[in-house]
């Protein structure tokens, strides 16, 4: 399961307003290879659900995740920080076993 924090709940849905989303908006999250660690994160907002896709929903928002990112990606908190080292969502992914300094790519 992928999960949301309170924090990251909040942006997506102002977010999703924001932008004028269609119903149905959900968070697509994956991974893809590169970065300095070797593996990088990705995230957007979709509506349209994939033959492998697998979902889940948190606090309200759904998330969505293809079936090989999430063996990189079960476990993972999808976050949201405002503070003063750069603002966005991040991924709290207990099966990183290294993460960059901006925290954009790990490895497993």
């Amino acid at each position: 399961m992928i999960t949301v924090s309170e924090a990251a709940k909040e942006h997506a849905v102002k977010l999703i307003k924001e932008e004028n989303k269609p119903e149905g908006t959900f968070i697509r999250v994956g991974v893809d290879g590169g970065g300095c660690s070797g593996l990088t994160y990705n995230l957007t907002f979709d509506h349209l659900l994939k033959a492998d896709d697998q979902s889940f929903e948190d606090k309200g928002i759904k998330i969505v995740v293809d079936r090989k990112s999430f063996l990189y990606l079960v476990g993972t908190e999808l976050d949201y920080t405002g503070g003063l080292n750069g603002k966005g969502f991040v991924f709290k992914n207990p099966n990183a076993s290294r993460t960059c300094g901006c925290g954009e790519s790990f490895s497993v």
